[in-house]
């Protein structure tokens, strides 16, 4: 057993259906996803067969009812297995965590009884590739500024704007599109959701986009001139967008907060079995103080860590977690990640800059956690309105 999973079973919060289930997860990752990583990198995408082999394996929409071809569970409880895999895999670039967590879930609390129909099988199977268009290239975390349009014309809506630094843009086949429907509302107002189809006219995808790190995710820009959204597509009420975006927000802030409290773990598992085996002026890296110290103090910061992002987790399942404490986890967790996979890579030395090292790539992806799902300064925002300042 690893440390990581140890760490886990420590928290009570996993039962044995759970590890199971992480188990068959694990040898899928190391079969199907491990072995061609580093390509996928190179190529900036991955491959669609792999979501669809995920979902043959029953690690796609597992909320999703079984007369869907889904799970037929909803206990986010495997969401997080998932996301501490992939993590502890390094293969952070992925993209099921999208799809499961942050998108799937407007699908099941919004669709109707024909879209259910229309869309939940393909959700399930990874047949239908996930993903949601929120920012744009003057908005960012600012959901009440999207300016992109959608005029309603007969039985579709005209949609006209661009979007930007979409996850999973070039491979999906379903973008939730956060639209403004309805002019001269207050910014809170107005915004509704659409789901635009791999092939609407007028629908257009840019560059896949060059990043810094996470490069097997495919993120692209997205373009609307004039696109021809069926009426049919709504999903959820008009005007109630920004409702519906502002409700997820927390699971998708949890889901991260997971991630990156397994990857800082896995850190601090590769520094220190480099350390053991690094030899420094005649004697190996762990002997010297500097050395200890540094690794306590990062292993010291993700158990407590862990212990808090795990209470989070039983609040959530619970259907108790807040706001403001999914913004506390997601806060805590990156900029903790940050720290640790930087202290973590500077035992390595020379090596730890080389891209062929674990620890290289743990540190470019690390980067990016403090600002997709809102950045770490509107966590603190957050947190602060909360506490009546």
């Amino acid at each position: 057993m690893t440390t990581v999973e140890q760490r886990s079973r420590g928290g009570a919060i996993y039962e044995s259906e759970h590890e199971g289930f992480r188990a068959s997860f694990r040898a899928f990752l190391e079969a199907s996803v491990v072995p061609d990583y580093p390509r996928w990198e190179q190529d900036g995408i991955i491959p669609r067969e792999v979501f669809a082999e995920a979902g043959g394996h029953g690690f796609l929409g597992m909320a999703i009812d079984a007369e869907f071809g889904g799970g037929g569970v909803d206990d986010f409880r495997f969401n997080a297995v998932i996301a501490e895999e992939v993590s502890r895999a390094g293969v952070m670039s992925l993209g099921i965590n999208l799809h499961n967590d942050i998108c799937v879930p407007y699908f099941l609390r919004y669709a109707t009884a024909e879209q259910r129909e229309r869309w939940l099988p393909g959700l399930a199977t990874g047949r239908s590739i996930a993903a949601i268009a929120m920012t744009e290239p003057g908005t960012g975390s600012d959901l009440a500024g999207i300016r992109t349009t959608a005029t309603r014309d007969g039985d579709h809506f005209v949609v006209h704007g661009a979007k930007t630094f979409i996850s999973n843009g070039m491979n999906a086949d379903l973008v939730i599109v956060a639209v403004r429907t309805e002019q001269g509302a207050n910014r809170h107002g107005g915004l509704s959701l659409l789901v635009v189809e791999r092939d609407t006219p007028g629908f257009g995808r840019g560059r896949n986009l060059e990043k810094i790190g996470m490069h097997a995710q495919d993120t692209a820009e997205l373009f609307f001139d004039g696109a021809r959204v069926p009426v049919a597509n709504l999903l959820g009420e008009p005007g109630g967008g920004f409702g519906a975006l502002v409700s997820n927000l927390p699971q998708e802030r949890l889901t991260i907060a997971v991630a990156s409290t397994a990857a800082a773990a896995r850190a601090i598992e590769h520094a220190s079995a480099y350390v053991r085996e690094r030899t420094v002026f005649g004697k190996p890296l762990a002997n010297y103080q500097n050395t200890r110290f540094t690794l306590a103090e990062a292993h010291t910061r993700t158990e407590v860590l862990r212990a808090f992002v795990l209470d989070c987790l039983r609040e959530h399942v619970a259907g108790e977690l807040t706001a403001e404490r999914a913004a506390m986890a997601k806060l805590a967790a990156t900029e903790t990640q940050g720290r640790v996979v930087d202290a973590c890579l500077q035992l390595f030395g020379g090596y730890g800059y080389m891209a062929e090292y674990p620890i290289a790539r743990a540190y470019a992806d690390a980067r990016v956690q403090r600002i997709y799902g809102g950045t770490s300064e509107i966590m603190k925002e957050i947190i602060g309105k909360a506490m009546g300042i």
